[in-house]
């Protein structure tokens, strides 16, 4: 769950113990920290009062970072205005934005104890836990994709409509200026992205990057308790946010930890049509357009290349969060390829 904390990912709790007391006077054990497992983007902690874990720190990482990356703030803020609806989500608890508390902006929010699965196959289930694990990811993600952002207070969490545009340009200018070499089909798609714009302008709460492992779930049941890591969530289109999270079908277990080289009928797991039929029962919504379909996912295969690609910058510069950041580089191009693929239609028998 937790690893060893290489010194400059160390939570310096001298001015951190003293903030967490005067906000929270119950913490009268001996407090300490520790560093999850995983995780590329914002360092995270479990906060623990004489070794039993009360709450989680998610903080930026140290170092020069891009412009509107790691935005905690935004994840804050878009965890507080859904704490109260349908979406379960950690209750999040005090923000900070002072860099001399430990080094970065951070928040601190509500423990959430449950299961969480790295691997989207589910190994150490049965055929039915699967399915209904399954079943309840998608579930919550129409929940999302339900609430009303005005009705919430986040009406200016992003701007309203022609999402699909400002996110290729935005990713675009990211992957420039981590780019470390010349990745062919990410200057396809490039080029591709913009010139194919379904121009789809539904706008609502987005999680963007809705996965198995960004969730926590009941101890015991098939329930997902808490919604994590909300740092890409913006206002956008919601089949974004659905491709983004069923590129996991499209990619395999050996080198994404995904699903296109596995039995689903065998593992109790939906098909990916399947799959986007439930989700369209759960959200009432009608059919998905095929087209529309293609160019979301080669989207999401275009972003999630370019979010490697700075992970991977990232670690060449030293301030990755995770020692396996090093290896994305190569991945980058790998999702890349894939995107690409799928824009040319060569990667239709999923659909």
């Amino acid at each position: 769950m937790t690893q060893d904390m290489a010194d400059r990912f160390k939570l310096d709790l001298t001015r951190l113990d003293p903030w967490l007391r005067e906000r929270f006077p119950d913490l009268t054990g001996a407090i300490t920290a520790e560093k999850f497992a995983g995780g590329q983007s914002n360092p995270t902690y479990a906060i623990l009062v004489d070794g039993t874990a009360r709450m989680v720190l998610r903080k930026k990482p140290p170092g020069v970072l891009l412009p509107s990356a790691h935005a905690v703030e935004r994840e804050y803020k878009v965890t507080a205005a859904l704490a109260d609806t349908d979406v379960p989500v950690a209750r999040p608890l005090a923000l900070c934005e002072d860099p001399d508390i430990v080094g970065t902006s951070f928040f601190v929010m509500e423990h959430a104890s449950g299961r969480n699965f790295w691997d989207a196959r589910l190994p150490d289930m049965q055929p039915a836990q699967r399915g209904a694990i399954y079943d309840a990811m998608i579930t919550v993600l129409a929940r999302l994709h339900a609430v009303d952002p005005v009705a919430v207070g986040l009406a200016d969490f992003g701007k309203p409509g022609n999402y699909f545009a400002r996110q290729v340009g935005r990713w675009t200018k990211q992957y420039r200026a981590t780019e470390t070499q010349t990745i062919e089909a990410m200057d396809q798609l490039i080029a591709w992205l913009p010139a194919n714009d379904p121009g789809l302008e539904e706008s609502r709460v987005v999680h963007g990057d809705y996965r198995n492992d960004n969730l926590i779930f009941h101890p015991d049941r098939p329930e997902v308790i808490a919604v994590l890591d909300w740092e890409l969530s913006t206002l956008g289109h919601p089949l974004a946010d659905l491709a983004q999270h069923v590129m996991a079908w499209r990619i395999d277990a050996a080198n994404f930890r995904g699903l296109s080289d596995s039995d689903l009928p065998a593992l109790g797991i939906p098909t990916e049509q399947a799959y986007l039929a439930r989700y369209q029962q759960q959200a009432g919504s009608g059919p998905i357009d095929p087209a529309h379909w293609r160019y979301a996912l080669a989207f999401a295969m275009f972003r999630n290349a370019g979010i490697r690609q700075g992970v991977y910058k990232r670690a060449l510069e030293g301030n990755a969060s995770s020692e396996a950041a090093a290896l994305h580089g190569a991945k980058a191009a790998q999702i890349a390829a894939l995107g690409w693929r799928i824009a040319q239609g060569e990667d239709d028998a999923h659909m």
